[in-house]
C-alpha cells in the first residue's frame, strides 16, 4: 500500500477542518483532530502522521483521495490475456508488435475463430473453434491463469510491460477488483484519428476517479483492464450472454458486490481508432444498443442523466428558453442547498460555490443527454413548436464551438458534422435497443433528493 495520496478534484472542508465533502458522487465524512491532521496532510502533499491507515482507507475507497506513486508489481505475478480477432496481417503485425512490448510477462493469446491464421511464438495459443465474442474469450483466457493478478489486453492497444506492472501495483490493495489505465488515441495526421484524440470513448480524461454507476467515471473500457484473478473467478468473470457491454456489466457487478473498481490515468496505453467514420459511428451504435440490456441487470445505472432534482429544474427551464422562470427557480434551489449542507460545517461562500458547482454539472449533463440520447424526442416535439429544435441545436453548436476553439482541427467543417453525427448514433443506438428490449427506463434521468452521503 502506499503512504502518498492526492486530493480528488472536487475537494470541499469544513471551516474547523473536521468535515469533509469530496469524491463523486459527493460523500461526507466526519473525522476526529486526529483525522483532521490527516487531511491536511493530504492537501500540502507532506508526510501522513502514523496512524492514517484507517482513514485514507475509506477515503480511497469512496474516491475522495487516490493514491500515487503506487509500486510496481514483479513480472512472476501478472499474467496477460490478449482476446484476438484477426483480419489480416495488419492486424497480425499489431498483435505481434502488442506482444513484443509485453514481454518478459507470460501471455496468453485467445483466438476468437479468427478469418486468418498466424502464430505468436513464445506465448500460450488458445483457439476457439467458433467465434464466441471477446467476454468468452477473456474468461477462457482466466482459465489459464495462475498468478494472483491478470491484465486484458486488446489487440488494437500499445502498452508497455513496465506500464503493465505499475498498473497492477494498485491491485495489493485488496478491496479492488479492477484498476485501469488512461486510453489515449495514436496521434497521426489523419482526421479520425486526429477526432478520436479529442472524443474516444476509451480516453475518461487526466483525472483518477473510483469508478461507480452515474458518478463522473462511471465505467472504464476492457481495452487494457487489470483485475485481482481471485475476485474475477469470485464474479464468474465477464457475462459471455453480452456480446457488448460485457466490460461494464462487470465493472457495474463488482461495485454491487462491494469491490472497488479504480481509473488510474498516470498510466498511459494507446489504442489505435476504427479505420473510418463510418465504423466509428457503428460502434457508437453498438455502444447505445447496450444501454437497455445493461439497465435490466442493473436498474436505472445506465440513465443519460443524474443529478437532483432542484439542479435539474432550473437548467432544463433554461434551455427551454423560459429565461424568467428559470431564474426565478434558482432562488429557491439556491436557498435548499444553503439550508441542507448546513451540516457540514461549511461557510455560506463554500455552500454558494458547492451548489453553483453541483449546477454547472448539471447543465453540462443535461445538455449532454438531450443531443445523445433525448434527441428524438425534440426532433419530433418540433413539429408542433420550435422551442425544442432551438434547444437541441443549443445543445448541439455550443459544446461543438467550443470543442473547436479548443481543439483546432485540421478539418473544422468535418469536425463540426461528425461530431454531431456522434452523439447522434449513440442516441440511436439507445433507442433501438429500449424499443428492442421492450425497456424505456433506460431512457429517463435519475433524480437524487440528497444533497450528499455520508461516511
Amino acid at each position: 500500500m502506499t503512504n502518498n495520496y492526492s486530493a480528488d478534484k472536487q475537494w470541499f472542508r469544513s471551516k474547523d477542518g473536521k468535515k469533509l465533502l469530496a469524491g463523486s458522487p459527493l460523500t461526507m465524512f466526519t473525522v476526529s483532530s486526529a483525522g483532521s491532521a490527516v487531511l491536511d496532510a493530504i492537501e500540502s502533499d507532506t508526510p501522513l502522521p502514523a496512524q492514517h491507515r484507517q482513514l485514507t482507507e475509506r477515503l480511497s475507497a469512496t474516491g475522495a483521495i487516490h493514491p500515487r506513486n503506487v509500486a510496481p508489481c514483479s513480472p512472476d505475478q501478472v499474467t496477460v490475456v490478449i482476446p484476438a480477432f484477426i483480419h489480416d496481417e495488419e492486424d497480425q503485425v499489431a498483435l505481434q508488435v502488442l506482444v513484443d512490448e509485453l514481454r518478459p510477462l507470460r501471455i496468453v493469446i485467445v483466438d476468437d475463430a479468427s478469418p486468418f491464421f498466424y502464430e505468436i511464438v513464445k506465448t500460450t495459443m488458445v483457439r476457439l473453434e467458433k467465434n464466441s465474442g471477446p467476454a468468452t474469450a477473456r474468461n477462457t483466457g482466466l482459465q489459464h491463469v495462475e498468478s494472483p493478478y491478470v491484465v486484458f489486453v486488446d489487440t488494437d492497444v500499445q502498452i508497455s510491460a513496465q506500464a503493465v506492472l505499475n498498473l497492477v501495483g494498485h491491485l495489493v490493495d485488496t478491496q479492488l477488483l479492477a484498476v485501469a489505465p488512461r486510453v489515449e488515441t495514436v496521434k497521426t495526421k489523419s482526421f479520425i484519428n486526429e477526432y478520436e484524440s479529442f472524443h474516444s470513448p476509451l480516453d475518461l480524461g487526466p483525472n483518477p476517479a473510483v469508478v461507480r454507476p452515474l458518478s463522473r467515471v462511471a465505467y472504464v473500457p476492457s481495452a487494457v483492464l487489470a483485475c485481482n484473478a481471485s475476485h474475477l473467478h469470485q464474479l464468474n468473470g465477464f457475462n459471455e450472454e453480452l456480446r457488448v457491454g460485457e466490460d461494464v456489466d462487470l465493472i457495474w457487478r463488482a461495485v454491487e458486490n462491494q469491490f472497488v473498481v479504480r481509473y488510474a490515468p498516470t498510466t498511459v496505453a494507446t489504442h489505435s481508432p476504427r479505420r473510418t467514420v463510418r465504423s466509428m459511428l457503428k460502434q457508437r451504435f453498438s455502444y447505445g444498443s447496450s444501454s437497455a440490456v445493461l439497465d435490466e441487470r442493473h436498474p436505472r445505472s445506465s440513465a443519460p442523466l443524474r443529478t437532483h432534482l432542484f439542479f435539474f429544474v432550473p437548467v432544463m427551464l433554461l434551455f427551454l428558453g423560459y429565461l424568467v422562470t428559470a431564474a426565478i427557480a434558482l432562488i429557491p434551489m439556491f436557498f435548499y442547498f444553503a439550508l441542507t449542507l448546513r451540516n457540514t460545517g461549511m461557510s455560506l461562500l463554500q455552500r454558494t460555490r458547492i451548489t453553483w458547482w453541483g449546477l454547472v454539472s448539471t447543465t453540462k449533463l443535461t445538455a449532454s443527454a438531450i443531443r445523445r440520447v433525448w434527441w428524438p424526442l425534440f426532433a419530433v416535439a418540433s413539429l408542433v413548436t420550435t422551442r425544442p429544435i432551438i434547444t437541441w441545436s443549443f445543445c448541439v453548436l455550443i459544446p461543438t464551438l467550443f470543442g473547436l476553439t479548443r481543439n483546432k482541427p485540421r478539418q473544422p467543417l468535418s469536425y463540426l458534422v461528425v461530431r454531431s453525427l456522434d452523439d447522434m448514433s449513440y442516441g440511436i443506438g439507445v433507442w433501438k435497443g429500449a424499443i428492442k428490449r421492450k425497456n424505456l427506463r433506460c431512457l429517463l434521468p435519475v433524480f437524487t433528493v440528497r444533497a450528499s452521503s455520508r461516511r
